[in-house]
């Protein structure tokens, strides 16, 4: 089950931001974030919540998604070379197959780093319970329909903004 799909939407914004600097990023490295270093218990603990969260499909496509960017940026410039690039990209993608995982592995080192080796082994031990389970399944669902709730009370207010913003210009002697 993809626990997280729902949250998906919201992570793509991000993730695409990430993949469309890509090209300029491959020029160079930008320092990996800073994250206090943490017990092995707790990055383990930190995993085992991710893996329950099934966080992974967040950035299952990263790798690829960005090779392809990069690819798609290369031809915009080099438009001649779409065999070579195309092929090229299978190579690429061969030698980085895999290297996702360090996104998992960053992100658990994240959370260890938040949280203490207890309260980590204390939240898998409640993830583990039914209402833990519940949590885990009806969670991300909620957040999508909250999401889709807020943009549509967004576009309704929207909508009274706007009128409003008309009463107030006619009101002033200009009609918009």
């Amino acid at each position: 089950m993809k626990r997280f799909s729902g949250l998906l939407s919201a992570v793509a914004l991000s993730a695409g931001l990430a993949f469309a600097a890509a090209p300029a990023m491959a020029q160079q490295q930008p320092a990996p974030p800073s994250v206090k270093q943490s017990s092995p218990a707790a990055v383990a603990a930190a995993k085992e919540i991710l893996a329950m969260k099934n966080v992974g499909v967040m950035y299952a496509g990263a790798v690829p998604g960005i090779i392809e960017k990069t690819k798609t940026g290369l031809l915009q410039q080099y438009l001649n070379y779409q065999k070579d690039l195309d092929e090229v990209a299978v190579i690429i993608a061969k030698n980085f197959a895999g290297r996702e995982k360090e996104i998992g592995d960053g992100m658990a080192q994240i959370y260890a780093s938040e949280f203490t080796e207890k309260e980590l082994v204390d939240l898998v031990a409640f993830y583990k319970t039914p209402l833990g389970q519940k949590l885990l399944t009806s969670e991300p669902k909620a957040i999508n329909e909250s999401l889709q709730y807020m943009q549509q009370w967004a576009q309704q207010f929207g909508v009274l903004v706007n009128a409003q913003f008309k009463a107030e210009m006619k009101k002033r002697g200009k009609d918009i």
